[in-house]
């Protein structure tokens, strides 16, 4: 069976890119949030191998979102991948608390990258 994945994000415009790219690879989005109570709502019931969520969800934090999906969801924290524009190294300090297998880079998305991450977690 494929990658089931979750994608949280503000940006419906990434989302649409992302599910895209995603698909070609061969990994099916199970499902899509833009705020963190949709995310939030959804997750569980999605049952997701990978959730990717952006650190920066508008006037939320996904910083948040992904101290509450290790409190508030059956959902792992080593499932969990933060997503940005910004560079890696620009955010580092702020996501080494943060429950998560890693940071990844929009532009560095692809189903490769995901299924990379989660191996070696």
């Amino acid at each position: 069976m494929g990658l089931r994945c979750f994608i949280v994000d503000d940006s419906t415009d990434f989302l649409d890119a992302a599910r895209s790219r995603l698909e070609s690879d061969g990994v099916t989005v199970v499902g899509v949030a833009s705020t963190i109570d949709e995310a939030l709502a959804r997750l569980d019931r999605a049952e997701p191998d990978v959730v990717l969520v952006d650190v920066n969800l508008g006037s939320e934090s996904g910083l948040d979102l992904a101290r509450r999906i290790q409190t508030e969801t059956n959902v792992d924290p080593a499932q969990v991948i933060l997503i940005s524009t910004h560079a890696a190294e620009d955010l580092i300090d702020l996501v080494e608390s943060v429950p998560a297998a890693a940071l990844l880079s929009k532009t560095a998305l692809s189903g490769v990258t995901l299924r990379r991450i989660l191996d070696d977690g």
